[in-house]
C-alpha cells in the first residue's frame, strides 16, 4: 500500500495556502498607500548644520541653497528640505545634508494643483523622522500625471515608490 500520496496532497496543499498567504498579502501592501511610520528614522543629526557644498550645476541656486542651509534639519533626520517657485503652482527643490553639506535634487518640477484646494493642503509633505515624501500634482507637467507621488530618500536618491493618479477630468 503506497502512503505516499496522501502525503503529496497534504505537502501540496500546504504550499498552495503558504503561497496563497503570500500572494494576498503582497496585493494588499501594494494597494495600501505609504505611510511616513513605515519610512521611520530613528536618529536626528543635532550638530551644526554644514555649510552647504555647491557644485556647479548648484550654482544657479546658490543663494536658496545657502539660506536653507542655515536652517535645521526637517526631513529623514539629518536633511534640510527646501523648495522654491519655478511658475505658478509650481516648485521645484533639493534636500541638503545637514551633516555634510552636500545637495540632492529631486529631479523634477512639482505643478499644477488646483486653486480650489484646501487651506491645509501642501504640495509637498515630508516629515522629518522619515524618509518618505509624497509630491502633489504633476512631476514635469507631463499629461495623465497627476496625483499623489510617493518617494522615499535613500542613498542620496528619490526612490520611486508609488503614485496614485486622480483620474482625467
Amino acid at each position: 500500500m503506497n502512503h505516499s500520496f496522501p502525503r503529496q496532497a497534504f505537502r501540496a496543499a500546504l504550499l498552495l495556502i503558504i503561497t496563497s498567504t503570500f500572494l494576498l498579502a503582497d496585493v494588499r501592501s501594494q494597494s495600501r498607500v505609504p505611510q511616513f511610520k513605515d519610512y521611520a528614522v530613528t536618529e536626528t543629526y543635532t550638530g551644526k548644520t554644514a555649510p552647504v557644498v555647491l557644485t556647479r550645476g548648484d550654482r544657479m541656486f546658490r543663494t536658496v541653497l545657502r539660506e536653507a542651509a542655515k536652517e535645521k534639519p526637517n526631513f529623514a533626520g539629518r536633511y534640510i528640505l527646501t523648495a522654491w517657485g519655478c511658475g505658478t503652482a509650481c516648485l521645484m527643490g533639493a534636500v541638503i545634508d545637514a551633516k555634510t553639506g552636500k545637495v540632492y535634487w529631486w529631479g523634477f518640477s512639482i505643478c499644477c494643483w488646483r486653486a480650489e484646494v484646501d487651506d491645509n493642503f501642501q504640495p509637498i509633505e515630508f516629515r522629518l523622522n522619515s524618509k518618505l515624501i509624497v509630491f502633489s500634482g504633476i512631476r514635469n507637467e507631463k499629461d495623465n500625471d497627476n496625483g499623489a507621488h510617493f518617494y522615499k530618500f535613500e542613498h542620496g536618491r528619490f526612490v520611486h515608490l508609488r503614485s496614485v493618479l486622480k483620474p482625467a477630468e
